[in-house]
This record gives structure tokens, sequence and C-alpha cells, in this order.
């Protein structure tokens, strides 16, 4: 399936998949048994972020091991595109690995030995200035386009990839001697991406796109709000090619002018989210950068505390749920969440879009959207987690609930999951049970000095 950009205004990851051909969901795909009402929370969230491993650990791509782009249970790949992976999606993969290794869902030592050989395959994968494509091809390591002139480095997408390959190396450094070997050759990848180079010749603003035959033609700075805030912070913490703070102050920020006094029910929403200044954004834009960057007390020279612009982001999206204007059936407090997915098409089939509150609601639920939003909204998300195990088991399927659901379309879902979907619900919700992740990638060294660079401060680990 191809992704097209949806529009380069509306920014990001906004792609439409061509799926014409892919049918309806049929109801005997999902034969999972409702989990019994008296489950506790524990063991809810146990279950899910089990259930949410499995992509990454029992589906993975078999060669390299990383994220397949997309799996689908019905085994249907319109595209033949089984052995694509995704570079942004294997980050947030690595996250969840780790969450199994630290909850004893999977053994340490095979851990570290499939770590290894993702790490020695990304190594020999192909690279553009030091970054990652955004698709390689799993069995040759190879470039797969993303798009025409999309076919170099993807600097948001080796951002995620980057956030998990640190806390990895984090995470095992002081280990035994297998361990420290693949702590060394995290750190030698990460010491290899060239992030100042993306800044198109010294121009003050990164650029999400570098192609070897195209150069700069796709020429899309990142410029906030989104979900890219990550790829600044990493590129100021490079210890061999970094970028300084004016590059963040006057391309982030756009030049301070990002801020803004709007609310919505009464949430204030602090900055302006590109192109969404009403709701704000997919929930993915409070999700993806915060892997490991926790918002928990963290400023800077604009933003007085980046928790309260992702807690009140995702309220506005709770709220809109509840508030249900179009008056989809089955939206309210059990369920709600609005971010990019798998989507229904007005002919049954399935396709993908960016969900949000407003011109982009359509009726469909995207689980992860509720699940990943844990650390803001615990109580919110747990009453949806509480309601699809207990109440919705057809939306539940053999990695967890499904990319995209809908009540309102005679419980319609698609029997499909995406990696940037999947990957982020193990983590969010483990940040939520323990800051685990969150530790990890705030305690690595560059990380607080590329922060202190930024201005940034944090309350929590020390930051000024």
């Amino acid at each position: 399936m191809k992704r097209t950009v949806l529009s380069i205004a509306i920014t990001s990851l906004f792609f439409v998949y061509s799926c014409k051909n892919a049918p309806v969901a049929k109801q005997e795909v999902g034969k999972t048994e409702a989990v019994k009402s008296n489950i506790t929370d524990e063991q809810l969230m146990d279950r899910v972020q089990k259930d949410a491993l499995k992509y990454f650990w029992d589906y993975a791509e078999p060669n390299s091991m990383l994220g397949r782009e997309r799996y689908h249970e019905d085994d249907i790949y319109p595209d033949n595109d089984k052995h694509v992976i995704t570079t942004g999606g294997s980050g947030f993969g690595l996250a969840t690995i780790l969450v199994g290794v630290e909850r004893g869902f999977v053994p340490r030592k095979e851990a570290v030995k499939r770590l290894t050989h993702i790490m020695d395959f990304l190594g020999k994968a192909d690279r553009h200035k030091g970054a990652w494509p955004h698709w390689i091809n799993g069995e040759t390591g190879k470039t797969v386009p993303f798009g025409k002139k999309d076919n170099g480095g993807d600097l948001v997408e080796t951002a995620f990839l980057t956030s998990g390959i640190l806390m990895v190396r984090e995470y095992f450094k002081n280990g035994n001697a297998e361990e420290k070997a693949l702590a060394a050759k995290c750190d030698e990848l990460w010491k290899g991406i060239q992030w100042n180079w993306y800044t198109k010749g010294g121009e003050k603003v990164l650029y999400w796109h570098w192609s070897p035959n195209y150069q700069w033609e796709m020429n899309f700075p990142l410029e906030g709000y989104n979900e890219c805030l990550i790829t600044y912070i990493l590129a100021a913490s490079s210890p061999t090619h970094s970028i300084d703070a004016e590059t963040y102050y006057k391309g982030w920020t756009r030049n301070g002018t990002y801020l803004t006094d709007k609310t919505k029910y009464g949430l204030p929403l602090y900055v302006k989210h590109n192109y969404a200044e009403e709701y704000g954004g997919p929930l993915f834009w409070a999700q993806y950068s915060y892997i490991g960057l926790d918002p928990t007390g963290l400023s800077d020279k604009l933003v007085k505390n980046y928790f309260d612009i992702n807690k009140n982001q995702t309220l506005i999206d709770y709220k809109y749920c509840v508030e249900n204007p179009k008056q989809w059936k089955g939206y309210g407090p059990n369920y709600w969440g609005l971010t990019a997915g798998y989507t229904r098409n007005e002919d049954g089939s399935a396709g993908y879009t960016a969900h949000m509150p407003g011109n982009n609601d359509n009726g469909v639920i995207t689980p992860t959207a509720a699940l990943s939003s844990f650390p803001y909204t615990p109580k919110e998300s747990m009453a949806f987690l509480r309601f699809i195990y207990t109440q919705k088991p057809e939306f539940i399927g053999s990695a967890g609930p499904y990319d995209a659901t809908s009540i309102n379309y005679n419980n319609w879902f698609t029997p499909r999951y995406l990696a940037i979907d999947q990957g982020t619900i193990a983590p969010m919700i483990e940040n939520y049970r323990s800051g685990f992740l969150w530790k990890l990638f705030m305690n690595a060294p560059e990380i607080q000095q590329g922060l202190k660079k930024l201005s940034f401060q944090s309350t929590k680990y020390g930051i000024k």
C-alpha cells in the first residue's frame, strides 16, 4: 500500500493509503473472548502491554527482526509489502521490547540477542548522511521509497528510531559483556547521524528529508508544533553532529511565534498546533516525541510545562468525543480517542487518515489514542481499556486492539495493525506505571547536555 502525502500543509504524518481493494473486516477474524469484568487495573495493563509486545516480538520482520510497517492478521497485503520495515515504528518497538524485559514478559538474554541482531542490521542498512530512510527492505537493508522524491534520509523517523536506540544503550550499558557490546553498537549508530547536515547548509531550521537523487526538493522544514520536537532534542544532544540553540528557537518555535492564548473547553492550548489550532492535532503529537522525553515539569524559554500541553490536548480530544458533535454511535467516556491510523472509507474498505476533532472525525476510534495517553489521562484511558477488553472482544486480535474500530458502523474493524500505533502503547503505559523509559532517556548524559544547550529545565531531573 503506497502512502501519499494528504497535504504538506496539514503537516507531518498525514498520509492516505490507497487501499481501495482492502476488504471490510469480517467478524470471524476476531475470536478473542471478552476479559472478565472483575479483572484488576494492573492485570489489564499487563494484558494490553503483553499483547502490544507481540507485534514486535512474535510478528517482527523475520530477517531484520525490526517492526514491519504493518501486520495484517488477514494476511492480505495489496502492495506485497509484508517485508517492509518502518524506522520510526521500529524505534517504538525497541522501547516496547525494553518494557517486555523489565516486566519479565520476555527473557533478558533472548532480548539482548535479538537487539544485537537488530543493531547489526541497522549498521549495514542504507543510510543517508547518517539518517535512515522512512522505509527499509527488511530482507536487503535497502531503501524503499516512501514517495518518488522521498527516497533518502528521513530525519524525523530517524529521531524516533534513535530515541529507542539510546534507551537500549542506557538500559544495557552496565551489564555483562554481551550487554556492553550491544550498548557499544547503539552508541556507534547514534554518533553516525549527521543531524546538522539536515539544516540545508546552515539554515536555522532542520529539514525532514534529504535525497541523494533529489537533494532538498521535498523542502519540508520542521517547524512546530507537531510530533517532531524529539528531532530537535536529539540534534542538539549529538556529540558529533549537533545543532545550536538558535536553530531550535528560530526553526522549531518559528521565532517564538508558535505560542497561543486560545482555549478549548476551558483548557489552554499553549501552542499553535499546525493547521489544528482550535482543538489541537491528532493525539500522536502528544506521544511520539515523549516515549523517552519526559514532559513532566519540562520547560524551555517559551513553554512553562510541556506536560500541560500534552495533558490539555488529550483532554480536549476526550471532551470532544464525549460531546460528540457529529452524533456518532458509541462515542463517550468509555470509547474515545482520535489519532492517525487506519480508517473506514465510505465504501467500507480500509484506508488511512489522521483522525482528529473537527473536520477529520469520521466515526472511527483508534485504540492507541486513548491507550497511549495514560500518563496524561489515567482515569479516562483506563475506562477505555476496560471497556474494549471486557465489552468489545471483536475489537481485540492477536496483537491487542485492532488499529481501527467503529461502533457506529455496526462494530466495524479492520484486522490490521500499524507499527507506529501499536508501538506507543506499552511504552506510554509503562511511563505512567513506573516512568521506566523516561528515566532511561532523561538520564542519558548527552540528552541532559542537549537540553541545557536549548535552555530547557526539568524540575524532575534537576536540569537547569
